[in-house]
């Protein structure tokens, strides 16, 4: 049974969600749904579906989550806003609501390098498309935090007056950016707690499977690496499938610490990889209760 993800996370027992992302092209659209129910299989608490600005991959976004939802897991849609109108979002947001997913991820996105923003009849924040989807359907919603500071914001104090701005609009949950140091997720969260954000907070684990993947994380991100990590990448880097494991075992260490530390709710970002999904379910098997 699908419900609200503000629901699932009142329960108490750990549980793990994964994303998947939509097929760049319509030739891998059956792949994905193909990897959507592998990992639909194990029984994640929710699977999320990213949304790729100003079109090209976000037209599939509803039509997945709708698909996750008829196999019986509660589907999360990202929506985000920037190189999109807000006509064009009032029609997804339609579709959200003829289709009965009732979780909604609202980002902003990046901006884009090559054009001015916002242009007329776009939002400039992600608190705008929050208000805007809160006025328009009982829509549990998520937003994302960065434990480690937005990459445009200069200061951390900053960065977390302008989260509480965006929880007051009306998030119900927040979701981290990916992070490689449980302590600085522990940080984080003694910092805004202390400023008055009370939501949920779900770690965001990324399973570091490939050296050119970790590469592309990073200078999207600026994610800071332990040395730990950085011993692991020069040691297995250059052999794939040794580092596939390593990484997983890295991403289940810091699941492990998370839930020991009474984190009991993570999402992991699978990049529609069914195998590496279950491969850290097998690794929590006792640890995560069965939804």
């Amino acid at each position: 049974m699908t419900c609200k993800i503000k629901d699932i996370l009142k329960d108490t027992n750990p549980h793990v969600s994964f994303e998947i992302f939509p097929p760049k092209t319509e030739a891998g659209y059956g792949s994905v749904l193909s990897a959507a129910e592998e990992i639909a299989a194990l029984k994640p608490s929710y699977i999320s579906v990213t949304y790729g600005a100003g079109g090209g991959t976000s037209k599939n976004t509803v039509k997945i989550a709708s698909h996750i939802k008829s196999l019986g897991i509660t589907s999360l849609a990202h929506l985000t806003c920037v190189s999109s109108t807000k006509e064009e979002v009032h029609r997804v947001i339609g579709e959200l609501k003829s289709q009965g997913i009732e979780n909604v991820l609202a980002l902003r996105g990046d901006k884009p390098k090559d054009s001015d923003f916002p242009l007329p009849g776009q939002y400039r924040y992600a608190c705008e498309l929050i208000e805007d989807i809160k006025s328009q359907g009982d829509f549990c919603i998520g937003a994302a935090c960065y434990p480690e500071g937005h990459v445009e914001t200069e200061h951390k104090k900053d960065d977390i007056i302008n989260l509480k701005y965006k929880v007051d609009c009306g998030v119900d949950f927040l979701t981290t950016q990916m992070f490689f140091d449980n302590n600085i997720l522990y940080n984080f969260l003694y910092r805004i707690r202390e400023k008055g954000i009370t939501v949920p907070v779900l770690p965001g684990i990324m399973p570091i499977t490939n050296a050119k993947q970790m590469k592309r994380t990073l200078e999207l991100s600026g994610t800071a690496l332990p040395q730990r990590f950085v011993a692991i990448l020069d040691r297995f880097g250059e052999n794939p499938e040794s580092m596939k494991q390593a990484g997983i075992a890295y991403a289940t260490d810091q699941i492990i610490d998370l839930i020991a530390n009474g984190i009991n709710h993570i999402h992991i970002y699978s990049m529609n990889k069914p195998e590496v999904a279950a491969a850290i379910m097998s690794n929590l098997s006792d640890i995560v209760a069965a939804v």
